[in-house]
């Protein structure tokens, strides 16, 4: 599983920080509540360990469904996902800058995932 999965899991763990990192330090957004709040500037909690499992989840979806499915579930999380985010700001888990357009989050999710899914593809040709 690890040979499997652990390289498309360490890719989302390194685009989703870099991502983070690179936005927050735009002042794009911001976590208000996040461990370590005196060390890190981005949600640890988020990148390194609810990422890596939603990403397997996904990546555990993907091999059962045809590619129109795969397509299909892309754009359904890509358009979930501001609505996750706006649910996190009630909740005060993430603030966004003035600027930030939630359509952001969908073109940004669909990208990533779509990256995520082709690597995985790209480095598992052989299952």
């Amino acid at each position: 599983m690890i040979k499997e999965y652990g390289p498309t899991v360490f890719l989302a763990i390194l685009l989703g920080t870099s991502l983070d990192l690179y936005f927050v330090g735009k002042n794009m957004y911001m976590f208000p509540i996040r461990p370590f709040p005196e060390v890190f500037s981005v949600n640890i909690a988020f990148t390194f360990v609810a990422l890596p499992v939603l990403v397997l989840v996904y990546l555990k979806m993907m091999k059962q469904v045809s590619k129109w499915g795969r397509v299909g579930i892309i754009l359904f999380l890509s358009l979930l996902m501001p609505i996750v985010e706006r649910f996190s700001e009630l909740f005060g888990l993430f603030v966004h800058s003035q600027e930030w357009k939630h359509i952001y989050t969908f073109f940004g999710y669909l990208i990533f995932l779509s990256i995520i899914l082709l690597f995985y593809r790209l480095t598992n040709k052989d299952h």
